[in-house]
């Protein structure tokens, strides 16, 4: 009878029952004591691939991150936010790979920084490890937004000095204070010979660089001659500026040459005359250093510029940003367009990346170009060149680019330009760039052919976008001595 008992209570008892999977989602708060006031911008959540030591800088350009974005109004301390299914995403939620991933936080304060992740003062979350993350049935996950991102600090050696001085120009324009930066790597003798002046070249890094890279320069002496060599901070807000005056980052240009060239070159003992003053720079730096030598071209005393962003609007990127019913996502066949290729296919393409800025809110690439070469919006925004769902070019705003087209401006203002160029111009291409740059170069170097111009343009066969090697690297080293050394003998100032 004992066992028919036992039967009879477990068949009275009343069935556990699974609770049913939910959909991954994401539940934040912010913590009063980093953040004392509501919150009103841009908060983003990253999976990422492995664990981020602090905070993740941005996301990956070849192989994108699920990130999930929303924008709050009066987000206060405290107070949950979901962050789900609706949220602005580089791939839908429910579409994520299963897999195990890192989940992390960040509230993008907008200080000033280029990262919305990593800039100093913004908030993020320690990461969580999700393991085998299932977006149908990972249900919620709590992050808690109660770490600051801190500055960076530039540590100084004997060799290697930090320059960072407020510039009125910028800060009347943006109405706070704005600062501009760099990094001074001074020559072997500079302790040494304390009456000796010397002649410098101003490098600007590419996309995401900054004048940290002056502690990974050694003291520069090109073919036997002493330079101070500088390294240009050109990161802003909203991405690369590359040091050209625009309508949305300001008189960048203008404040290089009237306020951080003369501060550096009093304070670092250099000669001081166009002639005895270079600038060079790879990728959107080595479209800074040409614009610059064109802009200014009784500043600086010749230019060596490596893999240029776009240089003629012809082809930017194998857009022609002139032509009707042109469209940056699909060519003329109605075909996907790359924005980069490996071994000549396809890697990344410009709808994807789009998407993929359009979730990081600011500091993007392909948004930074709008940043500087775009008229200011009635929202206070650059206008937009491409409508963000079908990659349509807006003509007007391709229009109002034409300024920033240094091909076109070298052929409008050659009667002026010509003569104050004429031996200053280098520029150097892979004829397989990785990002498709080489076509704009050749359309440059086919217009200063047509000028009459002794500009150097040349490409590198078999070269992709990483086109410096230790030979092109001494070749430019001698040619910007020679130069100086040129010029001295001219009796060049």
């Amino acid at each position: 009878m004992r066992p028919l008992a036992c039967l009879a209570v477990f068949a009275l008892a009343p069935l556990a029952v699974a609770a049913d999977p939910k959909p991954a989602s994401f539940t934040l708060t912010f913590d009063s004591a980093k953040l004392a006031q509501p919150f009103t911008g841009r908060v983003v959540v990253v999976l990422a691939r492995t664990k981020p030591t602090t905070v993740i800088r941005g996301l990956s350009w070849g192989n994108t991150e699920p990130a999930f974005a929303v924008d709050v109004t009066g987000w206060k301390p405290g107070t949950p936010l979901v962050v789900g299914a609706d949220a602005l995403s580089t791939v839908p939620l429910k579409d994520v790979k299963p897999g195990t991933y890192f989940a992390q936080a960040m509230l993008d304060r907008d200080l000033g920084g280029i990262s919305f992740a990593a800039s100093p003062g913004n908030l993020y979350s320690k990461p969580v490890e999700l393991k085998d993350f299932d977006p149908t049935a990972a249900g919620d996950t709590a992050l808690s937004l109660d770490q600051v991102a801190a500055e960076r600090e530039f540590k100084e050696t004997d060799a290697v000095k930090l320059v960072d001085i407020e510039s009125k120009l910028l800060t009347k324009f943006h109405g706070q204070p704005t600062r501009m930066r760099a990094g001074v790597v001074l020559p072997p003798s500079f302790a040494k010979e304390p009456d000796r002046k010397y002649p410098v070249v101003y490098e600007i890094t590419g996309f995401g660089g900054d004048h940290f890279a002056a502690l990974g320069r050694r003291p520069a002496t090109l073919d036997g001659t002493e330079f101070v060599w500088v390294v240009l901070d050109g990161n802003c807000r909203l991405g690369h500026h590359v040091f050209a005056d625009s309508a949305n980052n300001g008189p960048r240009g203008t404040a290089l040459v009237e306020e951080l060239i003369p501060h550096i070159e009093k304070q670092f003992r250099c000669i001081g005359t166009p002639a005895a003053r270079l600038v060079t720079g790879h990728s959107s730096g080595g479209w800074s250093s040409l614009w610059l030598q064109v802009a200014y071209p009784d500043t600086f005393g010749g230019c060596w510029s490596t893999s240029p962003d776009p240089v003629d609007f012809r082809d930017f990127q194998r857009v022609d940003l002139y032509t009707p019913a042109a469209n940056l996502f699909t060519d003329p066949k109605g075909g996907r367009r790359a924005l980069s290729r490996s071994s000549g296919r396809g890697v990344m393409y410009f709808d994807s990346f789009s998407k993929m800025e359009e979730v990081m809110g600011r500091g993007g690439q392909l948004e930074s170009f709008e940043a500087v070469f775009s008229p200011r919006g009635k929202d206070g925004k650059p206008r937009k060149l491409w409508d963000r769902t079908t990659g349509a070019i807006d003509p007007d705003v391709a229009e109002a680019w034409e300024p920033f087209d240094i091909s076109l401006k070298l052929r409008r203002e050659w009667a002026t330009l010509g003569p104050k160029l004429a031996g200053k111009v280098h520029v150097y291409m892979g004829d397989e760039d990785t990002f498709y740059l080489d076509g704009a170069a050749r359309l440059l170097k086919r217009r200063v052919a047509k000028l009459g111009s002794d500009a150097v343009v040349e490409l590198f066969p078999g070269k992709t976008h990483a086109l410096v090697d230790a030979k092109l690297r001494e070749r430019i080293n001698k040619e910007m001595a020679a130069a100086v050394a040129k010029a001295a003998l001219r009796g060049e100032k």
